[in-house]
């Protein structure tokens, strides 16, 4: 029950990666494939009826921690205070630039809240892949099951370690690439014109640098976590996800060259599930990996809820997992094909 429920957790942490990935990426380009008003509002369009919904993923992951490993969520939330603040910020300051971009005619209130918007999409996918950076490192764990970090010491990933350091902002930097690419081949896939020039020129050079840095990350990961490629060289499971990411990135790319642009978007979103399960599998069953002393991590297994609960749990999950999948299957349905921008007043 345990291996399940982590499974079922790692699951919706990469479905929130894919899902609200894209339009963070999306909001990253807003200001740089979009030239005017009426590009930026189809560019707003696009994501409109997802971005809200996506988010969900995130509460649900945290939900599903509480359920089934209390202590990881205690852990982590206490641990990562002020980074969590931060983000929860920004996911304020995104939605509300969404919601009131188009309430005041004027050019300065336009632009201040879609500026506002490409700055908290950046610093959204920088802040998620720092803090996937630090769940890769490791954190300063003690026999209390507690840890504590300062927003950075001397950037070395080494104790002490703070939240930012060379590695973790390298994890947030290609993080923000790889959502940049995953967000450019939605946009590419719903517009049309000389929007989609601009954005289908960005997302392959998104596309190159996240295909080219991945043996680097790879191999900076197995420098600063060792027992990570160990656990990854011994699991098929792994190598399977591995190919999964691979395959996506080839899919990607012939998609792309051939114009067929929701074949690409499928590809970039098999890459991160693909990179995602490869890292939850080699990372299994440790959650969060203690720096003190490996003894100290947090253990799936040492963690978990009581087998009772997490029985009952999986009977609710199994009710509801497909309804959520049928409501996402609804809303692609109901907004399929070229997004065009709506009449002034009316919308984004």
């Amino acid at each position: 029950m345990t291996e399940l429920w982590f499974g079922i957790v790692s699951m919706t942490l990469t479905m929130y990666v894919v899902m609200d990935g894209f339009d963070l990426g999306a909001g990253v380009l807003h200001l740089i494939v979009a030239r005017n008003n009426e590009e930026r509002r189809r560019v707003l369009g696009a994501i409109g009826p997802y971005w809200d919904a996506n988010e969900v993923w995130l509460i649900a992951s945290g939900g599903m921690l509480l359920l089934a490993f209390p202590r990881v969520l205690a852990s982590g939330l206490s641990g990562f205070y002020l980074a969590i603040f931060m983000v929860a910020w920004c996911l304020l300051l995104r939605g509300i630039s969404i919601e009131l971009r188009s309430h005041a005619q004027s050019p300065l209130w336009r632009s201040f809240w879609d500026v506002t918007f490409v700055v908290a999409s950046i610093l959204l996918c920088v802040f998620f892949g720092v803090a996937f950076g630090n769940l890769l490192r490791g954190l300063p764990i003690d026999a209390t099951g507690w840890f504590s970090l300062a927003l950075f010491t001397d950037f070395s990933a080494n104790m002490p370690v703070g939240i930012l350091d060379w590695y973790t902002v390298l994890v947030g930097v290609y993080a923000t690439l790889a959502l940049v690419m995953h967000g450019g081949m939605f946009l590419c896939w719903k517009l049309d014109g000389e929007l989609l020039a601009r954005c289908r020129r960005w997302t392959l050079r998104a596309a190159i640098a996240v295909a080219g840095l991945w043996p680097v990350m790879t191999i900076l990961t197995i420098r600063v976590n060792h027992a990570l490629f160990e656990n990854f060289r011994a699991r098929p499971l792994a190598w399977g996800c591995a190919v999964i990411a691979l395959l996506g990135l080839v899919v990607l790319f012939t998609g792309l060259r051939r114009d067929a642009y929701r074949r690409a978007f499928a590809g970039s979103a098999a890459f991160l599930l693909g990179l995602m399960g490869a890292t939850a599998t080699a990372m299994f069953p440790v959650m969060l990996r203690s720096l003190v002393d490996p003894a100290l991590s947090l253990n799936a297994h040492d963690v978990a809820n009581e087998p009772d609960g997490l029985k009952i749990a999986l009977r609710w999950w199994l009710i509801g997992i497909p309804l959520v999948i049928t409501y996402f299957v609804i809303q692609f349905r109901l907004h399929a094909g070229k997004v065009s921008a709506p009449e002034e007043g009316h919308g984004y």
